[in-house]
């Protein structure tokens, strides 16, 4: 039952998302990044100080590399959301267990560690590929291509930041540290963002807005960190796509969003293809674990631009 926390999460991203696609017509994505990120900073440092952890940490360049690639995949990610209807947006950035088997498999490759390329993580990230080429078929407007290829970028970078994010975790670094410096360094780069560009006037509806985005953004983390460190960890990787469910029906509901039937197929086969990939990977680090002692969690846990 702890892995319905992850319902919960992603119905939380998914409203996030509604935030940040009705505040993108207010406020530029450095602006969101920067609300965003030191309202999320503040509560979770609370946190941190109840709990008496220091946020001190003798891995400061990890945490460092983490964040700007954490922090890079979120602002591209809130840039898709403005382009793209939700739905899409959402699906292009949940491609990052694909990302993730590929750079894996790649470094592997490089180091001579790794095997043959198993059929079916290969199967699974080439349905994912024909997912995007169905989603971002050729009859979309510019716009929309501009903003699939800025949502396939973003879910590449968090799949960079889930390695560092992997790495931290083998050092013994507490998820609530990580992403304390995740958004600090988000604060810092929506600081210098604004800083550049000027920033936009605010209204009540706008505050109420960025409040909620950093809310929800808190909120959704934790629940997911809950779901994955007392949960099943497949149940909890698979249950995160739930998220595009909830987006697709947030975009039909305030935006009128009309998907044609190529665009859900395409949805699907992401989808279906990042389950394949969490299961392949899941397996492949099952067979490496030498012992049964050590919990096994799976290569896509926590692979989200918010962790």
């Amino acid at each position: 039952m702890q892995s319905l926390w992850m319902l919960f999460a992603a119905f939380s991203f998914s409203l996030m998302g509604v935030g940040v696609k009705l505040a993108s017509g207010l406020y530029t994505t450095g602006e969101i990044v920067f609300y965003r990120s030191a309202i999320s900073m503040l509560i979770i440092w609370v946190m941190l100080a109840s709990a008496g952890i220091s946020v001190r940490t003798p891995h400061m360049t990890t945490h460092i590399k983490r964040s700007v690639f954490g922090v890079t995949a979120l602002m591209l990610w809130f840039t898709s959301i403005s382009l793209l209807p939700l739905a899409t947006a959402m699906t292009l950035n949940y491609m990052s267990p694909v990302w993730i088997a590929l750079i894996i498999g790649a470094g592997a490759a490089l180091a001579g560690t790794g095997g043959g390329a198993d059929r079916k993580l290969i199967g699974a990230i080439l349905m994912s590929f024909a997912g995007v080429i169905c989603l971002l078929q050729p009859s979309v407007g510019k716009d929309q291509l501009t903003g699939g290829l800025v949502g396939l970028i973003s879910g590449m970078f968090t799949a960079f930041a889930y390695v560092e994010v992997r790495q931290l975790g083998q050092l013994g670094e507490p998820e609530g540290r990580i992403v304390f410096y995740f958004s600090l360094v988000g604060s810092v780069v929506g600081l210098v963002w604004m800083a550049l560009t000027g920033l936009s006037p605010h209204t009540w509806y706008g505050a109420a807005l960025l409040l909620a985005i950093g809310v929800l953004a808190t909120l959704g983390q934790t629940a997911m960190t809950r779901a994955y460190k007392r949960g099943n960890t497949l149940l909890t990787a698979n249950l995160q796509y739930a998220g595009i469910v909830f987006s697709s029906v947030w975009g039909m509901l305030i935006w009128n969003d009309a998907l044609n039937w190529l665009s859900w197929l395409g949805m699907g086969l992401i989808i279906a293809s990042g389950i394949a990939t969490t299961l392949t990977r899941a397996r492949e680090n099952t067979n490496q674990q030498p012992t049964a002692a050590t919990p096994v969690k799976s290569a896509e846990a926590e692979v989200h631009p918010e962790v």
